[in-house]
């Protein structure tokens, strides 16, 4: 745990990416190779299950560090990290502990089958062993809340530096369903089975929001446009006679889409589709939105009613495996027609089809039909440049997306709640709402809630505005005076009968705070129905 700490404490004081990179692959040749392989786990997202509730942990640190639980309760939103808060309060450690990263996680885990009183004599005689910093990172694996500055992306660049492996093999090689219980370091970086793991994706390609005109991008019959669909990016794979389906999260999706099970009958082995997976209205020859998808998205198992009213399809993008060889260096011309001849003869039945180009003589032509993308249940375009291989990552130059200007409203704030991290003392986390009613008695109706969207300056001082016109308390939110109105900006918006607007948003933001405009200017909750009725 020394080391990992250390290692820890450099990469916090840090901002540099070549200084995190070194310590990285500083860390990779030196440390054992369980400790190596927890780390990349720990850096890709796989982290052991929490075993002990937040509420305990508080309810002991207070314990051990001898203060009543309320002050501890008001130190955590100050520090703004639960692990940080626990690491500090406690007292001076009495012995010494030096265990390594991989054996802590094992004990902890362990304790998923102890009674309360084991976990709480293990969790108290942890703290007296380690430091301060040992002690914040032990805390991280208890409650699960693991950042350290680090992408995976930064994290695997490291480790390429360290074995001299290719950074792209390596990111490759780290995708899929692996676990630490499941492998080894050795067998994961240093000498990987290709046939281990017929699942494994590969890295997706992502793309930019497009940056100027896109006139500076070239001859526009050097791209291809399609629709920017808004269903879930996934990558569907058919080999060793079996199908499965990755988000670009990494999450195995494969049986919450039981109807695609069927494309291993039309499809050979060794065939890898990058795509889209949207609900998808036959009859219309359009989506359903993504609030039909989102019934779907936490369903381990799908009832046949429910394969009715949201059935799916996968929107082919690009064609990146075929028949078991790696396609991804040609070009996308050639990729794309390879697609586009395995697709061809598909019954209309079978839940995959081509994403259609949007060809255009020229780029006024070609923001004509970006224009229509709402209307279609898009949310733009995607250019792709024909030339180029399919790349890991994001990077600049071969994929941009084009999309349409979000939909914005006038609304107004009434709770704010304080942020977390550095953000602790500042209100930032806001509730808004739109009038409603007639003007003689007119109410406000809460919609949404945004966090983001403006500068740490505009925060403080909306902080201080919050402190001064606070009317009730409710725990850390506060109900303020309702005289201040922001634009919200936001991707879409559908039905919803969980909210007393009625509606809910999608990935809504402040856009601006509306310095000009009073409250009796902000938009109406019939504002919001018209929008429902044009973009829902």
């Amino acid at each position: 745990m020394h080391a990992f700490a250390a290692l820890f404490t450099e990469l916090d004081q840090t901002t540099k990416t070549s200084v995190k990179t070194s310590a990285l692959a500083g860390y990779f040749r030196s440390a054992p190779e369980e400790d190596r392989l927890w780390t990349i786990a720990l850096l890709s997202g796989r982290r052991p299950r929490r075993t002990i509730t937040t509420t305990k942990l508080r309810e002991w640190a207070a314990e051990r560090a001898g203060i009543p639980l309320w002050l501890f309760e008001a130190c955590y939103p100050v520090v703004g990290d639960l692990s940080e808060t626990i690491a500090l309060v406690l007292p001076e450690p009495e012995t010494r502990i030096d265990r390594s990263l991989g054996a802590w996680i094992a004990d902890l885990r362990a304790l998923d089958a102890a009674d309360e009183e084991t976990r709480k004599a293990f969790i108290l005689a942890a703290w007296d062993g380690l430091t301060a910093t040992e002690r914040l990172v032990f805390n991280k694996l208890l409650t699960g809340g693991w950042r350290m500055g680090v992408s995976q992306k930064l994290m695997t660049r490291a480790l390429a530096q360290a074995t001299g492996i290719d950074e792209a093999e390596l990111t490759h090689r780290l995708m899929g369903d692996w676990s630490p219980d499941r492998t080894s370091y050795h067998a994961l970086v240093e000498a990987p089975d290709p046939s281990a793991d017929l699942s494994r994706p590969y890295p997706f390609c992502l793309a930019y929001q497009i940056e100027g005109a896109p006139e500076t991008l070239g001859p526009v019959t050097d791209w291809l446009a399609e629709r920017k669909w808004d269903g879930i990016r996934g990558q569907l794979i058919l080999r060793g006679g079996d199908h499965f389906l990755w988000s670009r999260g990494e999450d195995l999706m494969t049986d919450r889409f039981p109807e695609l099970a069927q494309l291993a009958d039309f499809l050979p082995p060794g065939t890898v589709i990058d795509g889209e997976v949207l609900t998808w209205d036959r009859a219309g020859d359009r989506p359903l939105g993504f609030s039909s998808l989102q019934t779907r998205i936490g369903r381990k198992t799908v009832p046949k009613k429910l394969l009715t009213e949201a059935p799916v399809i996968v929107m082919a993008y690009d064609l990146l495996e075929w028949r078991g060889a790696d396609i991804r260096q040609r070009p996308l011309s050639d990729r794309r027609a390879t697609l586009a001849a395995a697709l061809a003869d598909l019954p209309a039945s079978v839940p995959l089809r081509l994403s259609p180009s949007v060809v255009a003589d020229d780029w006024a032509a070609l923001a004509e039909a970006r224009a229509m993308s709402r209307d279609l249940g898009a949310e733009g375009l995607m250019l792709k440049r024909l030339g180029a291989p399919y790349r890991a990552g994001r990077r600049k130059g071969d994929w941009w997306k084009w999309k349409l200007d979000p939909l914005t409203i006038d609304a107004v704030m009434i709770y704010a709640q304080a942020g977390s991290g550095r953000r602790a003392t500042l209100y930032t986390d806001f509730t808004f709402a739109v009038r409603d009613g007639p003007s003689e008695n007119e109410t406000l109706v809460p919609f949404t809630k945004a966090y983001s969207g403006l500068t740490d300056a505009e925060f403080g001082q909306i902080t201080a505005w919050v402190r001064r016109n606070t009317t009730e308390r409710f725990g850390p939110v506060r109900a303020v005076k309702p005289e201040l109105v922001f634009e919200i900006a936001f991707e879409g918006i559908q039905a919803s009968p969980r909210h007393k607007s009625g509606v809910a948003l999608r990935f809504p933001r402040m856009a601006r705070w509306r310095r000009d405009k009073p409250v009796a200017e902000a938009n109406t909750l019939d504002d919001l129905k018209q929008m429902l009725a044009l973009y829902g």
